[in-house]
């Protein structure tokens, strides 16, 4: 295999697998936007909370913008957009946070919200709480070689809401997962997200037995890793 690096030297790599995860830059170029009051900013085109573009009456939405490169995300920003113009609804706004992530691996690894490096970074260490859960699927029970039943990893990153703040007073602003059928969790979680949900939240709501999911209201909240 023979890549090119950024200053075009090119480099021959031998491997028995090669996994591609080079993303999807906007195509804008043949829009010719130069022509035009459309500002481009690191490679895609600019738009405001209510995708307005900076020329007036003009608007961008999906992978030609810098937001999230999702194909639901665009769908409902274009809703949401037709709303605004068209039914009167000038207030109403894609909300960009809570998205929903998931990357299809084997198994699938998911995300929303803010992680653990980043909510530290930008609330500081004494605001932050992460909660930890380790276990192995119940899919796997039946397997007898115990190196083929895959771990999963769930992790709740929550903001203290006051300097001592219980459950009660921690604001769930992150969810990581790692292991089979988190993928088929996390809509869910996003709602339970963007509704404001608390860890005490998801400490009183019923475990549903035996899935994998019950591990989200099942982090003790005396045993914070």
């Amino acid at each position: 295999m023979i890549l090119k690096t950024e200053d075009a030297i090119e480099k021959s790599i031998i491997a028995d697998k090669v996994l591609y995860a080079v993303g999807r830059p906007p195509l804008v170029d043949a829009l010719k936007l130069e022509n035009t009051n459309v500002k481009i900013e690191k490679g895609a085109i600019k738009v405001d909370d209510f995708q307005n573009t900076t020329a007036e009456g003009v608007y961008a939405i999906g992978d030609v913008t810098d937001k999230f490169t999702l194909t639901p995300v665009a769908i409902r920003a274009g809703r949401i957009l037709s709303e605004r113009l068209f039914n009167n609804k000038p207030h109403l706004k894609m909300l960009y946070k809570n998205i929903a992530t998931v990357i299809f691996s084997h198994p699938p690894i998911g995300l929303i919200g803010m992680g653990e490096e980043e909510a530290i970074k930008e609330h500081g260490e004494t605001k932050v709480v992460v909660y930890k859960s380790t276990f192995i699927n119940m899919f796997y029970s039946p397997v007898k070689i115990q190196e083929h039943k895959k771990p999963c990893l769930f992790k709740l990153i929550c903001l203290k809401r006051a300097e001592d703040a219980g459950p009660d007073n921690q604001l769930v602003i992150g969810v990581q997962c790692i292991g089979r059928g988190t993928d088929e969790m996390l809509t869910g979680l996003s709602i339970a997200m963007t509704m404001g949900a608390t860890k005490l939240d998801f400490d009183n709501s019923v475990a549903i037995h035996p899935t994998a999911g019950e591990e989200w209201v099942l982090m003790d909240a005396n045993l914070v890793q």
